[in-house]
């Protein structure tokens, strides 16, 4: 599909990743013309300019390679993973942003973002929300809570195919999100952003819960039960080094836990359907759209 020479060009960074895949196929479905930013050119980005999108490829962290990339764009979505660097990118997508007249910038931050979080990416995180704020841009920080992707994630799946809901949260609670509702949160956004700037949304799944409760959920989904193991936070980051987790991450996870286990990622909103008209995902609708990868056996 050719878009209309007029069509609102939008920039959206880590696009091969989780939230950025979806937040292309819902911007292209929206008619905008988008510049989808890769650190690779692979097979991912091969898929992505299949859907419609312009492929740049370029490196957070050396702005002579996101400044050409801000060339004629309205909006711009910026997002960084879990790992060292995030405050060097985040100056660098501001500065280019600013040299381009990027309109709208909006920042996907995380729920937990706290400067006085033991988690080094949590930290990051709060002060890369100030530094966007400094800059002058018009910006937007969205927050959501744990990815529901998250029970895919190599530390975790191999327990769930075991059975088991293995995390160190105690009684804390939270509104799992999945990346495809974010996707749609981030287009919708990107395509008008009046009544936002300047503010932080909060996003999340539509039910608060704990983890037994979730265990719960989980089984019904997958038809096969599904128990919630508490552990003390340094045994399971001692467990996270012996399987090759990233230190960044293993380093984030450790503080992250000990907030959670504080409440800083209870509660629960409907944002996501005030913003797009259609409800987030729920845990068990996740598991079941996922039922062929938690249900298999273990590698």
């Amino acid at each position: 599909m050719t878009n209309p020479p007029d069509a609102k060009t939008v920039l959206i960074s880590g696009a091969a990743g989780d939230t950025g895949r979806p937040a292309v196929a819902e911007s292209i479905k929206l008619g905008f013309t988008v510049r989808a930013l890769v650190h690779s050119m692979d097979e991912r980005a091969n898929t992505l300019a299949a859907l419609g999108a312009e492929i740049v490829q370029g490196d957070l962290l050396d702005i002579n390679t996101i400044r050409p990339a801000m060339e004629g764009v309205e909006s711009a979505y910026l997002v960084w993973p879990v790992a060292p660097g995030l405050i060097h990118a985040t100056v660098n997508f501001a500065q280019a942003a600013k040299e381009a007249g990027v309109g709208t910038v909006l920042n996907q931050s995380q729920r937990s973002a706290d400067r006085w979080s033991t988690s080094d990416s949590c930290r990051d995180s709060y002060i890369a929300e100030q530094v966007l704020d400094w800059s002058g841009l018009n910006v937007v920080h969205l927050r959501p809570t744990y990815f529901l992707e998250w029970l895919l994630y190599p530390w975790q799946l191999p327990y769930l195919q075991q059975g088991v809901l293995r995390m160190p949260v105690g009684k804390g609670r939270h509104s799992p999100i999945a990346a495809d509702d974010q996707g749609r949160v981030i287009a919708r956004l990107l395509q008008n952003s009046e009544g936002h700037i300047g503010t932080t949304i909060p996003i999340s799944g539509p039910v608060e819960m704990d983890h037994e409760q979730m265990a719960a959920e989980l089984t019904e989904a997958l038809g096969r039960p599904i128990v919630f193991q508490d552990l003390p936070v340094q045994e399971y980051v001692e467990s996270l080094k012996d399987m090759g987790v990233p230190p960044y991450v293993v380093q984030h996870l450790g503080g992250a836990m000990v907030d959670y286990q504080h409440g800083h990622m209870s509660g629960a909103d409907d944002n996501v359907e005030k913003l797009t008209g259609r409800r987030s995902m729920t845990v068990g609708e996740f598991a079941r759209a996922h039922a062929d990868i938690l249900n298999a056996t273990p590698s």
